[in-house]
């Protein structure tokens, strides 16, 4: 999975890879990548402030509390969005990060378009078969981050989930390493024959000697009646 980020985010443009980058090592939500204005990005602490979202062209406020808190910002981030600064004609504070030129400023750029048009053609170019949206990253941000072995509690912050609850339910069903031995663990028990010779369950026979029940008739219990 990281290798195919990194193959992904290679093949890009400029734009398109600070965009992968930033929803990859982040996990903001689409509408909030998209919300981002130059003024809601401190290089100098690295960090950044998602104090607004975008839907469908409609500027709200971000989907709860929690969401608005401050944004780690890593180095490389920080030196893409640099990168993509000195490119852009809208760098005021109040610009949006991804300006449209289409639209003069006045409006970001719209996420399923670069999606469909640069980024996933792109990704089958490198090999990545799968298909995947920008909540993806978000998902593979937080899966990454359980595998490094991340606390639940700055894996919540980190997300800005407003509740402990969410961090468990959505992001904690990737099929991990220590799923699959648990799970043939169980499955050893179950089917295989342990080291006192007890019989799998799906192949234990009649001991000789007894006897089978035979046209015993079928009664069925009250509650079935």
């Amino acid at each position: 999975m990281p290798a195919e980020i990194k193959a992904l985010i290679d093949g890009l443009a400029l734009r398109e890879r600070t965009l992968v980058l930033l929803a990859a090592s982040t996990g903001l939500r689409q509408s909030e990548i998209f919300g981002l204005k130059w003024g809601d990005i401190d290089f100098e602490r690295g960090t950044m402030s998602v104090i607004r979202s975008i839907v469908y062209g409609v500027v709200g406020p971000c989907k709860t509390e929690s969401s608005q808190k401050p944004v780690p910002m890593h180095p490389t981030l920080a030196d893409a969005l640099t990168q993509w600064r000195k490119r852009c004609t809208y760098i005021r504070p109040e610009d949006w990060v991804f300006a449209s030129k289409r639209y003069r400023g006045r409006r970001p750029y719209w996420g399923q378009a670069i999606l469909r048009k640069y980024i996933r053609p792109v990704a089958q170019r490198v090999g990545i078969q799968k298909r995947f949206g920008w909540h993806t990253f978000r998902h593979t941000y937080s899966t990454l981050l359980r595998s490094v072995g991340t606390e639940f509690k700055v894996m919540q912050e980190l997300l800005r989930h407003s509740s402990f609850r969410s961090t468990l339910d959505v992001y904690t069903q990737a099929v991990t390493p220590a799923k699959h031995a648990a799970q043939a663990a169980v499955i050893s028990l179950v089917f295989s024959s342990d080291k006192d010779g007890t019989q799998s369950l799906l192949d234990k026979r009649p001991q000789k000697g007894t006897k089978r029940a035979r046209n015993v008739p079928f009664s069925r219990p009250r509650w079935f009646q």
